[in-house]
């Protein structure tokens, strides 16, 4: 079997220890007789198994004991709305950050519920820069603040975290477990699963306890954080699968040295590729220096009409799924956690021999 160096954003790769774990697993679960697909959610194995996810997620990120750990399903896009349906009544204003696609779509979905300012808008230079926090317009009365630490399509990414009064909410869905943070800097954190985690399906929130009491009581049982607090994430059937591949994952990050150690690792792979693209005259990468992403860094080839070569040799090189977002053109490699070193130096070699044979 052949594996490809994947530079998918999302779905993206996982390691491939957990993969062949997954392998070996999958017809026979823990000598169940069964994979973990079939066994009860409510059963003995399971209900450990989601014990221990939580408590080395804990570990990872160093989780306060006065926050909830969550995994509901629906996505990062599922959160966009219970964050105001959780956290506003009804004529209640939020502040919002927009830097990117995903952060605009958190916005429009807050805005169903309550009133939204928009305290700082980079729509206006293509989400390729974060206006100084100074020149925020924040509201006086806001529930809480949103913002997106990392936004995958465009590449940008804080390397500061807002201050305030206000409860902070980040969507963290492509940077989370990528380098330490101080979660109790924050209300809430959600991401979705499918950058650093496991497979799509099953989503990370991670809120303060004090917060919980918030929600509006006219919600849905299944768009209550408390809910899923008061039954360890099980209000319904969990997709078990996705939950496994979390444990498993997070497993694999504490054997890798836990989120410092992949920090460093994660930092040294963006370094070398910013590098490359910044001493060569025939890509460039459109960020701002001070907001570049270390988990998605997008590039442009001097010629578009060189797109298709481009994506059409990397393939048949092994490097997959470099191809930009549709809203900006141009090829993103996304280095997430599972993506090696190794891989990024063979997309560097790559990316000289491309240019030397085309620039």
């Amino acid at each position: 079997m052949s594996r490809v160096h994947n530079f998918s954003a999302g779905p993206a790769a996982l390691p491939l220890e957990v993969l062949e774990t997954i392998r070996n697993d999958l017809p026979d679960w823990l000598g169940s007789g069964m994979s973990v697909m079939e066994v009860s959610h409510r059963g003995k194995d399971f209900v450990e198994l989601a014990a221990r996810a939580e408590s080395n997620l804990r570990q990872l990120m160093q989780v306060p004991d006065d926050y909830s750990v969550l995994f509901p399903q629906g996505g990062a896009t599922m959160q966009m709305s219970m964050a105001p349906m959780n956290l506003t009544a009804p004529g209640d204003t939020v502040d919002y950050v927009v830097t990117g696609s995903w952060g605009k779509k958190a916005a429009g979905e807050a805005a169903k519920f309550c009133s939204v300012n928009v305290a700082a808008d980079a729509s206006d230079q293509k989400f390729t820069h974060i206006p100084a926090e100074s020149e925020w317009q924040r509201s006086a009365d806001a529930a809480y603040l949103h913002y997106t630490p990392n936004e995958t399509i465009a590449g940008v990414e804080f390397h500061f975290v807002p201050g305030g009064d206000v409860p902070l909410v980040a969507d963290m869905s492509s940077t989370i477990l990528s380098r330490p943070i101080d979660v109790s800097q924050f209300g809430v954190i959600y991401a979705g699963a499918q950058k650093n985690i496991g497979p799509a399906g099953i989503t990370l929130v991670i809120v303060r306890n004090d917060l919980l009491d918030k929600a509006r009581p006219a919600n849905p049982h299944l768009m209550t954080w408390k809910s899923y607090a008061e039954s360890d994430s099980m209000t319904n059937t969990p997709p078990t699968f996705a939950w496994y591949v979390a444990d498993l994952v997070f497993q694999w990050l504490k054997e890798q040295g836990g989120v410092e150690a992949i920090g460093r690792s994660n930092e040294r792979k963006s370094t070398k590729l910013y590098a490359a693209i910044d001493a060569s005259d025939f890509y460039t990468n459109p960020v701002a220096k001070d907001c570049r992403s270390r988990m998605n860094v997008p590039f442009i080839l001097a010629d578009d009409a060189l797109d298709a070569k481009f994506l059409e040799e990397s393939a048949s090189a092994g490097l997959a799924n470099l191809k930009g977002h549709r809203s900006v053109g141009g090829m993103r490699a996304s280095i997430y956690n599972a993506v090696s070193e190794e891989a990024v130096d063979a997309l560097i070699a790559f990316m000289a021999e491309f240019e030397r044979k085309n620039g």
